[in-house]
């Protein structure tokens, strides 16, 4: 047989397999173009959030539907898109790259890499957006978050599976505790995405460093939609986050995501929504801007067994307007999320970090979520902070004659300075366990409160050396036995004796 009665034999093949009739091919025109939205005319059959595609590769997504005009927000560079280009429907909604070659890569909403690395050929393509899952799906929040700030861990726990809001005025440490919750995960099983919605560069940049520095950078995902990018890309920011960590949770990981922040996305919704002609309510922000977030966070969720499971850890990060909590959009957060931790501006300027104001900060999940050893020792930590602030305030007026109110005051004002701690260098538990233990009974009554620090600082090492077994066993279980507890317990003392009124 000849090559060329092959190549026949071939082509007959091809030729009648071909399905021959009519095909309508339909596109619209671009009518205007300005501030990342364009305005398109024609695609009657185009539908609320699909792909278009423009005449020179770009790409954007069917935010309105009117009568005669798509409102479409651009996810590329608009300076390339003119009126008059042709655009045409693609029938698919907007999908992000999702699986593990996206640990350690620094990434757009889109999964395209923006930290010079080579493209990422085996993600997943995976809808941004997703129904949140079932309530016979989920499980109880029981499994601990821990963030190695003992501020957070000892009085306000968090579980896996919850909703955190982190929310203060600018400048307060809100990034920073975020930051340093992901650096304390080098050790655990937890996966962390950070998404940068609006932020600057540099701010960014900071944030990448320090977990590369601090941290393990190889489990994480950073979702960069900075403040230089279209608004698209910031508005799709969140959700593209929220897809990539559930598909490790689908798979019976646990991940924690950190949104940066969400008052930014706020403020883009409400920009690409009076661009598009949607009618303004409160505050100049359309009317789905609650469901626009509850809908995002509701995907949060520890899931059953039977679905694997995973769990999925959210720290929404929100903007205050000098300490207004009352605000629109404060309030929608307060109400989706599952407790918030409001950082306080005075607390910021006095030296106390994290800023964490303890009066006004809460988790609806709290104690269920501690270890057992940690809960022990901190069983009225809060209250007994409290009381000192309430008791400093009233001091201011007068002496104190009472012995009593007097020694209640020196220990609060140690309890404070145990509570201040250092950016990136979180507290492993047995060391958050042995710091509470060395409070509740007294050990550090002799230790001046200038040398509580120092006093931290030197604590890791000790107990490595002298009570090993008790931290392996809070470290693994959560819990210490008589026996351990009493050896915790004289490390501990041998230690705040170095540091006393007197000592060396």
């Amino acid at each position: 047989m000849t090559i060329l009665s092959l190549w026949l034999e071939h082509a007959a093949e091809r030729v009648a397999g071909a399905s021959l009739g009519p095909s309508i091919e339909t596109w619209g025109h671009v009518q205007t173009v300005a501030d990342g939205i364009a305005m398109v005319s024609g695609l009657a059959s185009v539908r609320l959030d699909e792909v278009l595609r423009f005449q020179h590769g770009q790409l954007g997504f069917a935010q309105t539907l009117d009568r005669d005009l798509i409102g479409c927000v651009l996810l590329d560079d608009a300076e390339a898109v003119k009126a008059g280009d042709e655009v045409r429907g693609s029938g698919e909604v907007v999908r992000t790259l999702t699986g593990p070659g996206l640990l350690g890569r620094v990434v757009d909403p889109l999964g395209r890499p923006l930290d010079g690395g080579p493209p990422i050929v085996d993600g997943v393509p995976r809808p941004i957006d997703a129904p949140a899952p079932a309530i016979v799906e989920r499980d109880l929040v029981t499994q601990p978050v821990q963030t190695g700030i003992l501020t957070i861990d000892a009085l306000f726990a968090l579980g896996r599976g919850q909703r955190e809001l982190i929310i203060g005025d600018r400048g307060t440490g809100k990034t920073a505790v975020a930051v340093d919750t992901i650096i304390n995960q080098r050790a655990s099983d937890l996966i962390c995405v950070y998404a940068a919605v609006g932020q600057k560069s540099s701010t960014v940049a900071r944030v990448i460093n320090a977990i590369r520095t601090h941290g393990a950078p190889e489990q994480c995902i950073f979702v960069i939609a900075a403040a230089t990018a279209s608004p698209g890309l910031q508005w799709i920011a969140p959700f593209a986050a929220m897809t990539m960590a559930e598909h490790f949770r689908d798979r019976g990981g646990h991940v924690l995501l950190v949104i940066d922040d969400l008052s930014k996305h706020a403020a883009t919704h409400r920009e690409i929504a009076l661009l598009t002609r949607q009618p303004p309510g409160r505050e100049a922000y359309p009317a789905d801007v609650f469901y626009l977030h509850a809908r995002l966070l509701e995907r949060a969720a520890k899931l059953s067994a039977d679905k694997g499971g995973g769990s999925l850890s959210v720290l929404p990060i929100a903007e205050t307007d000098a300490g207004n909590l009352s605000a629109y959009i404060p309030t929608n957060l307060i109400s989706i999320t599952d407790g918030q931790l409001v950082m306080n501006a005075r607390l910021f300027q006095e030296g106390q970090k994290p800023a964490i104001d303890i009066g006004t900060s809460v988790s609806r999940v709290g104690g269920k979520t501690q270890a057992p050893a940690l809960r022990a020792a901190t069983g009225t930590m809060r209250l007994d902070y409290a009381q000192f602030l309430e008791l400093e305030m009233f001091s201011r007026f007068g002496g104190v004659p009472d012995a009593h109110v007097k020694a209640q005051l020196d220990r609060g004002r140690r309890l404070r300075a145990l509570l201040s701690q250092p950016q990136y260098a979180p507290l492993r538990l047995a060391e958050e366990v042995a710091l509470a233990v060395a409070l509740r009974d007294g050990m550090l009554d002799s230790v001046p409160p200038d040398r509580i620090a120092a006093f931290r600082a030197a604590l890791p090492s000790w107990l490595d050396g002298h009570a090993g077994e008790a931290v392996q066993a809070v470290e693994t279980s959560g819990r210490l036995d008589p026996e351990r507890s009493a050896t915790l317990a004289a490390a501990i003392h041998a230690l705040a004796q170095t540091y006393a009124d007197g000592a060396a």
